[in-house]
């Protein structure tokens, strides 16, 4: 085994140390910064002072805010594993039987992904917009007093915007499951083929199992992406009047008229524990994988 020179030493170092240090700057930093701002009441300019678990007490017990975004996160993730995800994968499946035409419908149900969470939002207010939108044109609401106001009515502007992110999630999925479809071996179909399996059989027996590695990706990145939801909310109406998520509320409590940046920094360590628990247990059964002989 060949000894490392100084020069590869050196090379090394700044291959693991640069990005290591930008990791720490801008992740890691800010997410130790936020933990000892959560027990703080740091508030624009004015001194800081500990005040302990004050700000999780305040959330729990008297923010009227708090509690329906985290409905609105839990229904956002409900909405995209028993609505995106099945309608990802039967894309996935259909497309991956090289129907004609296969390489076009790819492109057009993948396009939501390639669009800004932003452009996505303005594309369907224009489609919800009361007097012009499309929507309201199909179904014939859009005379004075029998108008849908689908984002304005906070009855439904969730369930609409939910609609938005769907649109773009199970385009997200569909790649995905693609992916994990193309590497399922051929032969096993073929043995279940012969053994009589009919389509529905042999997709729920022989090719589903396979995707697991597949299934756990996706169930990590559906939560992740259920919890970080923010664009859509806030360009439709900033995350109030029925859009409340967590992420919403982070940025008006930090950003807005009051800078309470140490209660927005308790919302936001609890956005984080919930986010690593799907990462943490990825990484468990990954590691059980790795361990197995």
């Amino acid at each position: 085994m060949r000894r490392l020179t100084r020069r590869d030493s050196v090379v090394l170092g700044l291959m693991l140390g640069i990005p290591l240090l930008i990791d720490l700057a801008f992740i890691w930093g800010p997410a130790i910064a936020s933990v000892f701002l959560s027990f703080t009441n740091a508030q624009g300019a004015r001194a800081v002072a500990w005040i302990g678990g004050e700000n999780y007490h305040f959330m729990a017990t008297v923010d009227y805010e708090f509690w329906p975004a985290v409905r609105h996160n839990l229904l956002w993730l409900g909405v995209f594993i028993v609505i995106a995800t099945p309608l990802g994968m039967l894309f996935a499946v259909l497309l991956n039987n090289n129907i004609k035409g296969t390489r076009i419908y790819q492109s057009i149900f993948f396009l939501p992904v390639m669009l800004s969470l932003a452009l996505i939002g303005i594309i369907w207010q224009l489609m919800y917009s009361p007097d012009n939108g499309l929507i309201n044109n199909i179904i014939g609401k859009t005379g004075q007093g029998n108008q849908i106001d689908w984002l304005g009515d906070p009855h439904i502007n969730l369930w609409a915007v939910l609609v938005e992110a769907t649109w773009r999630q199970a385009g997200y999925v569909m790649v995905l499951y693609l992916a994990g479809l193309k590497a399922v071996d051929p032969s096993l179909q073929e043995a279940a083929s012969l053994d009589g399996a009919n389509a529905w059989q042999m997709f729920w027996r022989v090719v589903f199992p396979t995707l697991r590695p597949i299934n756990i990706v996706i169930l990590v990145v559906t939560v992740i992406e259920s919890l970080r939801a923010f664009d859509l909310v806030y360009i439709t109406n900033g995350g109030t009047n029925g859009l409340e998520l967590l992420s919403a509320i982070i940025t008006q409590q930090i950003l807005g008229a009051g800078n309470k940046i140490g209660y927005g920094s308790a919302i936001g360590v609890v956005l984080l524990v919930i986010s690593l628990v799907p990462i943490v247990y990825f990484l468990t059964v990954q590691f059980r994988k790795e361990k197995q002989p």
